[in-house]
């Protein structure tokens, strides 16, 4: 039943509709007033659907468990409380049994799988939501790793995109997302990601890639692909021995040294993301091996990421903007990189950017300092809910990435100073691409002397501040009440829609005529008072933000 189309999709937008109404009914009921039960409450609505969602995704599998991975990355839009289940979706996918598994392969190779390889494990090694990986050994002795595509996942993940288009046009109609993020460009490039993890001639192209890049870098290895094994749902590779990166005993025992394999994965890791612009966007331990002599490995190439070459530009013009303290250059690049969309009060964010790094700017901020980040990070949430930014799909999964490949540094060493071991390799990368060092002089010349000659302008900013947040808070909150209350009247008019198809359905069934005549008034009522409040709506979004 799993496989058919029009089961999944009404199964899943369904579930999208029951979360939907959960929350509607929950915040009419309690809109007068909240109290810490009620967020306590609400807390718990939150991780029953999470976990609703979760045993839905693992019974159903494709783009419901894909959608649930991304979404772990989105801190920006997805409460704690599903951040919290949908992570177990990153490694707790059901196997496939050998047999179908076995069928993937033969039909790729167009022939019998004992032709090619002279024995393989029927039971998978590692189970993910595209591919299963089996070990192998071929005619010639060598050992590999044999990546199988999912049976079917490629058909069930492409059904699935209608039933995710329907549910993205039900948040864009009857919610303020669309005013924090791009839902089109969200679904563009949701599709585009997966359709990548989906070809694994693609895999083997960033592998390849990967292993070129790393041939000549000292403590890292990639394993070797057998291109003439490899098909669009098939990828062979070197079988490579190791544990994994975070296993400590591991280290202990072999007498391997922490620092330094931290320092060799921090120089490839922002190599990767600084130097060429392409970079591996899911180092999880399982991805990153280490061997017994100290060699790490680094495998699994489905998931990479593109910093194009302007946007790769636009990072320099934000790591310079803040270190020159020119905040509209900043902001000028995060629009660059489309985390702003056109409504966003740019001076705004101008000047909370500004509070920010001059606030924080001195503190000698330390990984161990968590009050310090937790204020910081409540400052940066607090932005992303007032203003109109969004993080484009690619930059989710580099943060993802980011955050990953912290964890697994702090892992291995929970005092180390992050920062101090990033300085070096991030000096070198501005001075490869800044426009020579003489102009870096004269721009560092210039910010130093620039606070001596404006400082008279900046004693009246900072008198005139007080008056200007206000201003800015009464604005913002006026726009949020009246946006709110047309949601909520769009809101209303969509469950009386709803409620007038149902009566004039059952009275149809009945065959009760005045009360078919009435359900049918009311339904062409409510599709009026809908439609109004759509037009408002759309009006609020298109010149509200600009007042």
């Amino acid at each position: 039943m799993k496989y058919f189309s029009l089961y999944r999709i009404f199964t899943i937008v369904w579930m999208a509709v029951r979360i939907f109404i959960e929350i509607i009914l929950f915040r009419k009921r309690h809109r007068q007033s909240w109290t810490d039960q009620t967020e306590k409450q609400w807390e718990a609505l939150l991780k029953k659907q999470a976990i609703r969602y979760k045993e839905k995704a693992l019974s159903l599998e494709g783009v419901l468990i894909k959608l649930g991975q991304y979404l772990s990355t989105r801190k920006d839009i997805m409460p704690d409380a599903y951040l919290e289940e949908l992570t177990d979706l990153l490694d707790q996918v059901p196997a496939v049994s050998w047999e179908k598994a076995k069928v993937v392969l033969e039909e790729e190779w167009g022939k019998p799988y004992t032709t090619v390889l002279k024995d393989i494990s029927k039971d998978p090694i590692a189970s993910a939501s595209i591919g299963e990986v089996y070990k192998g050994v071929l005619h010639n002795g060598d050992v590999v790793a044999v990546k199988i595509q999912r049976p079917k996942i490629g058909k069930i993940i492409y059904s699935d995109f209608r039933a995710v288009r329907i549910v993205l046009w039900m948040l864009k109609r009857f919610t303020k997302l669309e005013s924090s993020m791009d839902l089109s460009l969200f679904y563009r490039e949701f599709v585009r990601t997966i359709g990548d993890e989906l070809n694994f001639e693609q895999e083997l192209e960033n592998g390849l890639y990967f292993k070129k890049k790393y041939e000549d870098f000292p403590g890292i290895e990639i394993p070797s692909y057998y291109s003439d094994y490899s098909t669009k749902r098939v990828l062979v590779m070197q079988w490579m021995e190791g544990n994994r990166i975070t296993d400590l005993e591991f280290l202990e025992k072999n007498h391997i040294d922490k620092y330094r394999i931290s320092n060799v994965l921090l120089e490839a890791f922002l190599g990767q993301l600084l130097e060429e612009g392409k970079f591996h966007a899911d180092p999880h331990p399982g991805n990153i091996m280490v061997k017994a002599d100290g060699t790490i490995v680094l495998i699994d190439f489905g998931m990479v990421g593109v910093i194009k070459k302007k946007d790769a530009m636009h990072i320099r013009d934000i790591v310079v903007g803040i270190m020159l303290k020119d905040y509209d250059k900043v902001v000028h690049a995060l629009e660059g990189m489309r985390f702003l969309l056109p409504h966003a009060d740019k001076d705004e964010i101008a000047r909370i950017i500004q509070l920010l790094v001059d606030t924080y700017s001195d503190n000698g901020i330390k990984a161990q300092d968590t009050k310090v980040v937790e204020e910081i990070m409540t400052d940066i949430e607090k932005i992303v809910n007032e203003q109109p930014i969004q993080l484009p799909s690619e930059y989710a999964f580099l943060g993802r990435a980011i955050s990953t490949f912290i964890g697994n540094l702090y892992t291995l060493d929970p005092k180390m100073d992050l920062l101090a071991m990033c300085s070096p390799i991030i000096k070198q990368w501005l001075k490869d691409n800044m426009e020579g060092a003489k102009d870096t002089v004269i721009n560092f010349a210039k910010s130093t002397l620039k606070p001596l000659v404006s400082l008279p302008n900046q004693i009246q900013q900072v008198l005139d501040e007080p008056k200007k947040y206000r201003e800015w808070q009464k604005t913002s909150q006026l726009m949020n009440m009246k946006h709110e209350m047309v949601i909520s009247r769009k809101r209303d008019a969509f469950l009386l829609v709803l409620l007038s198809l149902v009566f004039t359905y059952v009275s149809y069934y009945l065959n009760q005529l005045y009360l078919l005549y009435g359900s049918i008034g009311m339904l062409v009522i409510s599709l009026f008072y809908y439609v109004r409040m759509v037009i408002r709506h759309r009006r609020l979004m298109k010149h509200g933000f600009k007042a």
